[in-house]
């Protein structure tokens, strides 16, 4: 912690690691843990025109981290309850992808057919199954879908056919009903939905977080322990000395803390993970659409951060299920 007052604290963040060639700096996302020491992560392109990218598992202890080819480009990737093997959103299909054989096969009929230029973007694990949206590749035009995949009959609902970029998700749960938290992220808002897992269908949204006065741009975002306050990643398009990740109250919007990486501005995913002895906050960050001038300046981008936290427990990451 490097200073506080009455409402806010700010944390100094750390390198926790820098991946090794300029492919996997390009686009990290979606850190999550997914055994003993390690954490699983996703760089979704290897470039400016890739149309691959990469699941990758790190070992916190040793800095050591193992990178799977994928054939196409991974919007998220969730640990499941068989050992080795992966949900993945990959280009318009959901798939299970085992790191020991490299086998990769698909548990959902393509996504997206009445549209052109969308890929699956960030998602969601819970009790229910999966919940993930589209990104317009162009980030122009509002057509990219948010989906419901239903783990008891296998079922896909489209939930939305009108977002731009969507990404960071948390599950809620009221009196038996579930509903979850969504950044549409052009919007800058976070919105609330309730689901109705059985009709397969959502509310009409509700604004809960409003940011369009700020520069930078929402884009992954994470529960913290309790349901009483989410921690929202910034990506900064523009030439600043730092990133944020940043804590907000959700009944009033209050900033409850601040993460910033130095010398990374495009601050992608947040997650809280155990290390080093207890709970902190995992960022990942982005070289995306950096000039040769401003990776000379930003040179810590691309980079995985960690920080301080007052939290005792990571809270609720579910795996995937495919037994039973």
């Amino acid at each position: 912690m490097v200073g506080h007052n009455k409402r806010m604290l700010i944390y100094k963040t750390n390198i926790l690691h820098r991946p090794s060639t300029s492919e996997l700096r390009y686009l990290p996302e979606g850190p999550y843990s997914c055994n003993q020491g390690c954490i699983s992560w996703v760089a979704i392109q290897n470039g400016t025109d890739a149309k691959v990218g990469s699941l990758n598992v790190l070992n916190l202890e040793r800095d050591e981290n193992e990178s799977f080819a994928m054939d196409g480009r991974p919007g998220f990737a969730y640990p499941t309850d068989v050992a080795g093997v992966f949900v993945v959103g990959l280009e318009r299909q959901v798939k299970l992808y085992n790191t020991a054989t490299g086998e990769c096969r698909g548990i959902s009929g393509p996504v997206e057919s009445e549209v052109e230029g969308t890929i699956i973007n960030d998602g969601l694990v819970f009790d229910e199954g999966l919940i993930f949206g589209c990104k317009d590749l162009e980030f122009k035009t509002p057509k990219a879908g948010l989906y419901f995949w239903r783990s008891s009959d296998r079922q896909l609902f489209q939930l939305r056919d009108d977002q731009l970029c969507s990404n960071g998700k948390v599950i809620t749960r009221d009196q038996g009903r579930w509903g979850f938290l969504d950044i549409d992220s052009p919007t800058k808002r976070v919105v609330a939905y309730e689901l109705d897992v059985d009709a397969g269908v959502i509310s009409d949204p509700q604004v809960i977080l409003d940011f369009t006065s700020r520069v930078d741009i929402p884009d992954g975002m994470i529960g913290v322990p309790g349901g009483q306050s989410v921690i929202v990643a910034f990506y900064n398009p523009a030439d600043a000395a730092f990133g944020e990740a940043v804590q907000f109250r959700l009944a009033d919007g209050e900033v409850e803390a601040v993460w910033r990486t130095d010398h990374s501005p495009r601050v992608t995913c947040p997650q809280l993970v155990r290390y080093g002895g207890g709970v902190k906050l995992v960022l990942t960050t982005a070289v995306e659409g950096m000039s040769p001038d401003q990776l000379g300046r930003h040179t810590n981008a691309g980079c995985l951060f960690w920080g301080d936290t007052d939290f005792d427990t990571v809270g609720e990451q579910p795996v995937f299920k495919l037994r039973g």
